[in-house]
């Protein structure tokens, strides 16, 4: 997996937990290690959320999983980290029992809230610009008719 650009997706209120992650493609990747420190919750207590979600067909575990090759610290071996997509950080978010969790759930919510709400907007901008277009390319194409 190659790393495309490196973006904070998350900072509690109180500044005391702040997440850098990795996008590449449509989407950002976080470690169960990352999703543990996001939550506050063990590493553990993530590991059975994701593997829950995935046996629960949720989500399937080929689209939103990836595994992630990297140097150790004295650059003698390679490891393999399994990183997880954004559906699975937000499908472990509303799993997760934490005051960080909670704290997650409503930002996530007003996140979405505001996409839904600016989302249409622009789209129902853009469906009208765009109607306005077609109806004086269709005037136009109507002379055009008339006078040939």
């Amino acid at each position: 997996m190659e790393w495309k650009e490196k973006i904070v997706i998350y900072r509690t209120a109180d500044g005391q937990t702040s997440v850098n992650v990795r996008m590449d493609g449509d989407t950002v990747w976080l470690s169960q290690a990352q999703m543990a420190e996001l939550f506050q919750k063990d590493r553990t207590v993530i590991g059975r959320h994701i593997n829950n979600i995935y046996k629960e067909h949720e989500l399937e575990r080929e689209t939103t999983c990836a595994n992630f090759a990297h140097m150790g610290k004295d650059a003698d071996q390679t490891y393999q980290t399994a990183l997880y997509n954004l559906d699975v950080i937000i499908s472990v978010g509303y799993r997760v029992k934490s005051q960080r969790g909670t704290q997650f759930r409503i930002w996530a919510n007003r996140v979405l809230k505001d996409y839904l709400i600016k989302g249409y907007a622009v789209n129902k901008a853009l469906t009208e610009q765009r109607y306005s277009e077609l109806k004086q390319l269709v005037a136009v194409l109507g002379r055009t008719a008339r006078s040939a």
